[in-house]
């Protein structure tokens, strides 16, 4: 009787990694493109969702309610740079930064690591909410860029209040 032998050849092996690895490479393309839409989708969903939040809040509370980049939690950053994330608070005494009297909302914070660039129209470092509902001074527009500065999405909100989120159906490079 010949004993049998189990398990692969050093060739068998060394073809099935071979194939894997080529099948791999193949697909991480388009994986970092699905990832990076991905997250462009979920950052503008949840601008829109603490845009929400934030008119109700200030018509309810009948005070200015602001939403602005930050990078704690705890105060609003300087310039038009959302990338690191953003807060949303009630302004009671009215300083246009959370202090003291002044409820913080809520947050969303990420880890800058260059997936996403997420900058707001010139000029326009925050946006307040009047205790109508209304936002006062020009629109804003909140742009998400992609790594090759490709424009994925946008969140813009009106001197009415009303935030509306735009996708681009061509390959768009990103706003200055």
């Amino acid at each position: 009787m010949r004993p049998s032998t189990a398990g692969f050849t050093l060739i068998e092996l060394s073809v099935t990694t071979a194939v894997i690895g080529i099948l791999a490479s193949i697909s991480i393309g388009p994986f970092a493109g699905l990832l990076e839409h991905r997250r462009a989708t979920a950052a503008i969903e949840s601008l829109e969702s603490h845009l929400a939040l934030a008119r109700m809040a200030a018509i309810s509370r009948n005070h200015a309610a602001i939403v602005c980049p930050s990078r704690d939690g705890l105060r609003c950053s300087g310039g038009m740079d959302w990338s690191s994330g953003w807060m949303v608070y009630v302004d009671t005494n009215r300083d246009r930064q959370p202090g003291p009297g002044d409820d913080i909302l809520r947050t969303d914070l990420h880890a800058d690591d260059g997936t996403l660039r997420i900058t707001s129209s010139n000029g326009r470092q925050r946006l307040v909410y009047q205790s109508d509902g209304t936002s006062g001074g020009s629109n804003i527009t909140i742009s998400i860029c992609g790594r090759s500065n490709t424009l994925l999405g946008q969140v813009i909100v009106n001197n009415i209040g009303r935030a509306r989120s735009v996708r681009p159906s061509a390959p768009t490079s990103c706003p200055a």
